[in-house]
């Protein structure tokens, strides 16, 4: 039996966040032999860089902690991997999950009724040149409305339209609330979004991000065992699963040889 360890690898927000509840699971779970959570700030192959040389084991699994894939995920995280003397693979973000979408159904009824006359914001990062979380953002969308749990659901996005300070004027019904389609708090959760939102005024409830609900971490059991799956029968991988294999660091940026 190989000695497998789990990295759950997040951005540090200075926020309390949930990462170390799903690391506590997944242990009690035994998903994993061991299972880490580590954080970086902005340079991910510089500050976990002695926490990676470090690891002693077989196999590692590392799994990005957020809903989509952005710069750092495909290309600076990848990189930092490197750094791992070790069998390693790259799991996907577990924002396709469908389990997410029955997490954020969650956090929508409990703050209004599942009903036709309910609308449900989904509010999402989003990016200027990245598709990923769009993608995201309107798969859950599309799972959510044909459900039918809700009158309506309108996706919508900090960084690209259609824009959060305009969704409110855009939901139709009388109960409305927006959920944050984040795993963790972050200042775009606690700060930019609820201003965005003008929540002040009333008339739009907002729960709080995904967080430690139970369904993310099962989730992420479920995105290690299919990596899990693919490495112990060598299924070629996705394109985002081999990055951790083809991503490494230039010369050009200050850490290649």
């Amino acid at each position: 039996m190989p000695h497998d360890t789990l990295l759950l690898i997040g951005r540090d927000t200075s926020r309390a966040t949930p990462f170390e509840t799903h690391a506590r699971r997944l242990r009690e779970r035994g998903v994993a032999t061991d299972v880490t959570v580590l954080t970086y700030d902005h340079e991910p192959r510089r500050e976990l860089r002695d926490e990676l040389v470090a690891i002693d084991a077989d196999r590692v699994f590392a799994l990005p902690m957020t809903v989509a894939h952005d710069h750092s995920t495909v290309t600076d995280v990848p990189a930092a991997l490197d750094e791992i003397d070790a069998e390693t693979h790259y799991c996907e973000p577990v924002g396709r999950s469908p389990l997410l979408t029955e997490a954020i159904r969650d956090r929508a009824a409990a703050a209004v009724p599942e009903a036709a006359d309910s609308s449900v914001a989904l509010v999402a990062f989003g990016s200027s040149g990245k598709p990923y979380q769009r993608q995201v953002t309107e798969y859950h969308a599309e799972r959510l409305r044909e459900r039918s749990a809700f009158g309506e659901v309108e996706p919508c996005y900090l960084l690209q339209n259609p824009a959060v300070e305009c969704v409110r004027y855009n939901l139709a019904h009388d109960h409305a609330v927006a959920v944050p389609l984040f795993l963790a708090p972050t200042d775009a959760t606690e700060s930019q979004i609820p201003a965005k939102l003008d929540l002040d005024r009333g008339g739009l409830a907002y729960t709080d991000t995904l967080g430690d609900h139970p369904l993310v971490t099962e989730a992420v059991a479920t995105a290690v065992e299919t990596a899990r799956t693919m490495a112990d029968t060598r299924t070629p991988q996705t394109f985002e699963a081999t990055l951790a294999a083809t991503n490494r660091p230039m010369a050009t940026d200050g850490e290649g040889d």
